[in-house]
């Protein structure tokens, strides 16, 4: 069967319109974290601020990260949560030494597992039940902060009626080509949510990092639209409470939290996948942006191959030129202010790897959320 030459030439221009949708989100939306200039204070005003941590099973992670927690540089009135999910190992008696040592620590026992409600919610609830500030700041038992002013950098987000800080939780630099395919996933999808904030639609935040206003979660009733949901008590909730005027964002590196990679590809695998399962749940303008984004992105390198085998091969190429061009720019700005830049050099890998990554974590979107949390 001959195919006609126009075919390729509709093929060429389908391909042209990938790029322009590409582009376009670049300089819409990417650029802003890009060249985003963290805004000069011109009068430091301290909060007390409650720092909530759940922890399950987590013993080793509390000896390990709870003292960068709990040594920060913050002078005002400060507490440190840890909410002890029904763990088995020996973190009760962990905390019990930390409390020895550190008078702010206020750990929380919890011995059984809350009916009808899935997940980390119920515990994080009591976290936030029990605190006795407005300034929240949430990360992870498996996460340290970069520096020791991470409760004062991510407090001084909070200006002009903010309510909401979206920090970003990087993870610790190792060799290997799966450390550096989980920190630029990682990097990918903050670039994602911390440039739409800047754009004035936010969607998400990470529970790695995440500060909000205690009276957000009253008066949103807290958990209550999606206690059904296993996962989701960071991106969903910033999902629904989230606005253009009560969100910024924190990327000072002090601000920065580290946590450990998943060590094998099938721990990865496994944990995005939970992860996707919560974006079927998000408004749709923000499945809308977010899918029509990685549904052009699919398809840029196999319209890019079909062109230049079938149709005339410098043409594409200087379309793709324009797109490659502004990514290396746009990527380049953005890692670096991400502490990132190590990964740049192979930004066209991980771009080109971007497709097979839809292919695989894609079911996932489909998929139920499993009931358990890590």
């Amino acid at each position: 069967m001959i195919i006609p030459p126009y075919v390729w030439e509709i093929v060429f221009f389908v391909f042209c319109a990938v790029i322009a949708v590409q582009v376009f989100y670049y300089l819409f939306f990417y650029s802003r974290l890009a060249f985003y200039k963290i805004p000069l204070q011109q009068e430091t005003v301290e909060h007390p601020v409650s720092v909530i941590v759940c922890a399950r099973d987590e013993a080793n992670n509390l000896v390990k990260n709870l003292p960068g927690i709990l040594v920060q540089d913050y002078k005002t009135t400060h507490e440190i949560i840890v909410v002890n999910d029904n763990s088995v190992d020996e973190s009760r008696y962990i905390l019990d030494e930390f409390k020895k040592s550190f008078k702010n620590l206020k750990p929380i026992e919890l011995t059984q597992e809350a009916k009808l409600i899935t997940g980390k919610k119920f515990p994080l609830s009591m976290g936030i039940k029990s605190a006795k500030h407005e300034t929240l700041l949430l990360t992870d038992a498996d996460c340290v902060p970069a520096s020791e002013l991470w409760i004062q950098r991510m407090q001084e987000g909070y200006v002009n009626g903010i309510e909401i800080v979206l920090g970003y939780g990087a993870h610790h630099k190792k060799p290997g080509l799966l450390n550096k395919i989980i920190r630029f996933e990682t990097f990918h999808t903050a670039l994602q949510y911390l440039s739409y904030a800047l754009a004035g639609i936010p969607y998400m935040g990470v529970g790695r990092n995440l500060s909000y206003k205690r009276d957000v979660f009253i008066r949103n009733k807290g958990f209550s639209s999606i206690n059904q949901i296993p996962s989701g008590d960071d991106d969903l909730f910033i999902n629904q409470v989230a606005t253009k005027k009560n969100t910024t964002i924190v990327i000072d590196p002090q601000a920065h939290t580290l946590s450990e990679p998943r060590n094998s590809w099938g721990d990865w695998m496994k944990q995005k996948y939970r992860h996707y399962t919560t974006s079927k749940y998000y408004l749709f303008k923000h499945k809308f942006l977010l899918g029509f984004y990685s549904f052009t992105l699919f398809l840029v390198y196999p319209l890019l191959a079909v062109s230049i085998i079938f149709y005339n091969w410098w043409l594409p190429l200087a379309v793709f030129g324009v797109r490659f061009l502004l990514q290396a720019l746009i990527y380049f700005k953005a890692m670096k202010k991400l502490n990132e830049s190590d990964l740049w050099p192979f930004f066209l890998f991980f771009d080109i790897w971007m497709f097979f990554y839809t292919i695989l974590f894609l079911p996932a979107v489909w998929k139920t959320p499993r009931k358990n949390w890590e």
